[in-house]
C-alpha cells in the first residue's frame, strides 16, 4: 500500500535538492483540500469555496513545507544550528524540525505579541527562546545580523528553501481537482506563502500539470497592511497574530504574484476575520487560527462587492494553522459552559427537550 513519505520525496523532481541532501521531515504536505458546502450555499453566485488546511500539518501550520527544506539543505551545508524570528508558526516549525534532525534552533520572538500555543510548542521543542522587546521587524532585523556575523543558518522567509517547499501545496491543489482553481485566496504577513503559491502554480502551468493561472486574491488585516496602504506600518495591530507584520520580507514578489495573475491585495478589518473565524468553525467545523480566515473574510467582502466573474468559479482559500495554535481567541469569542446539577431534569431543561 502506498504511503506519503513527506513532501521533499513526493515532490523531488520539482525541488532543489540531490540524492546528497538529507531528508529531514515529519511527513509534512498531503493537507486535506476540503469544500465548504454551507459556506459556498451561503455566499451564493455560483461560488465554490475550498479549504486547504494547513492546520493538519505536524506542527499544525503551513510553515512545515518550506521547514523541511530549509533544514534538510542547513544539515547538507553543515550547519550545527539555525535561527529565526517569528510570530510564533515559523518558531515552533524550526524548533521541531532542528529537534529531528539533531541541530539546536534559536527563536526570537516580539514580547507579548505570541499565542500560547505558539509559544509552548518552540519551548517543548527545545529552542532557545528569546523575546524581543519590539516589533516582529525588529526582531527579524536581529536575526539577520546574527546570521550574517556568526556560523547560524537563517530560516527565515529569506531562506530561498522555504519558498521551495511552500509551493507544493499549489501542487497538491491541482494534483487534487485536475487543474489550478479561478482564485486563490490567501492571508498575507511576511508574504512568502503569496510568492511560493504563485511560483508552485507557474511551475505546473509551464509543466503542462495544469491549463491556467488562478488570480491570486490576498488579504491582509487592516492594522498591519503595509502592501495595501504603501507604506511600513511601524506598529502594525491585529488579533491576527500570525500575519501581524508592517514590513513583510516578501513585499515585492507578493506585488508580482498579484499583478502577474491579474489578482488583488487587499485588507480585511478583525471583525471580519473574527467573524469568518467563527463561519468556518460553525458551519464547516473547521477550527483555525484567526490569521487563517483572513483568506475567507477576503472571499466574503469580494463577493459582496461582485468581484468574482460569472462562469465556474472554484476558489481555495488557504487556512494556514490549526485553531489551537490561539486556543484564547476561540474562548473570548465562545459562550461560557452552562453549568448543571448531575440531575436528568436539569440537563433536559438545559437542552430544551
Amino acid at each position: 500500500m502506498a504511503y506519503w513519505k513527506g513532501l521533499i520525496e513526493e515532490y523531488r523532481a520539482y525541488l532543489s535538492v540531490t540524492e546528497k541532501t538529507p531528508v529531514i521531515t515529519l511527513k509534512e504536505g498531503d493537507t486535506p483540500l476540503l469544500y465548504g458546502p454551507r459556506i459556498s450555499r451561503k455566499l451564493g453566485n455560483g461560488v465554490k469555496v475550498f479549504f486547504k488546511f494547513e492546520g493538519l500539518n505536524p506542527t499544525c501550520s503551513f510553515k512545515d513545507r518550506g521547514m523541511t527544506m530549509a533544514i534538510s539543505k542547513a544539515v547538507e551545508e553543515g550547519s550545527k544550528a539555525v535561527i529565526c524570528a517569528s510570530t510564533g508558526n515559523t518558531s515552533a516549525s524550526a524548533a521541531a524540525y532542528s529537534a529531528h534532525a539533531g541541530i539546536s534552533c534559536a527563536v526570537l520572538l516580539p514580547h507579548g505579541s505570541i499565542a500560547l500555543g505558539k509559544l509552548a510548542q518552540s519551548m517543548i521543542y527545545g529552542a532557545k527562546v528569546l523575546a524581543v522587546e519590539g516589533s516582529f521587524d525588529q526582531a527579524l532585523a536581529l536575526t539577520r545580523q546574527l546570521a550574517d556575523k556568526h556560523p547560524i543558518t537563517m530560516v527565515n522567509s529569506n531562506n530561498p528553501y522555504r519558498i521551495e517547499g511552500q509551493k507544493t501545496a499549489a501542487f497538491e491543489i491541482v494534483d487534487t481537482i485536475g487543474d489550478a482553481p479561478e482564485y486563490h485566496a490567501i492571508p498575507v504577513g511576511n508574504a512568502g506563502n503569496i510568492t511560493a503559491y504563485w511560483r508552485g502554480y507557474k511551475e505546473y502551468k509551464q509543466l503542462g500539470k495544469s491549463t491556467r493561472f488562478p488570480r491570486m486574491c490576498g488579504f491582509q488585516a487592516a492594522g498591519a497592511a503595509p502592501i495595501v496602504n504603501k507604506k511600513i506600518v511601524e506598529n502594525p495591530q491585529t488579533i491576527a497574530t500570525a500575519i501581524k507584520i508592517g514590513n513583510p520580507f516578501s513585499w515585492k514578489s507578493a506585488e508580482a504574484a498579484r499583478d502577474e495573475s491579474r489578482g488583488l491585495i487587499e485588507a480585511v478589518t478583525d471583525e471580519e476575520i473574527l467573524e469568518a473565524y467563527e463561519m468556518l468553525a460553525s458551519m464547516e467545523g473547521i477550527f483555525c487560527e484567526p490569521a487563517s480566515a483572513a483568506s475567507l473574510a477576503g472571499v466574503i467582502k469580494k463577493n459582496k462587492e461582485g468581484y468574482f466573474i460569472d462562469g465556474e468559479r472554484r476558489i481555495v482559500c488557504t487556512l494556514t494553522g490549526h485553531g489551537l495554535k490561539d486556543p484564547d481567541a476561540a474562548v473570548m469569542r465562545s459562550t461560557k459552559p452552562t453549568v448543571i446539577k448531575p440531575d436528568m431534569v436539569d440537563i433536559l431543561k438545559a437542552l430544551k427537550l
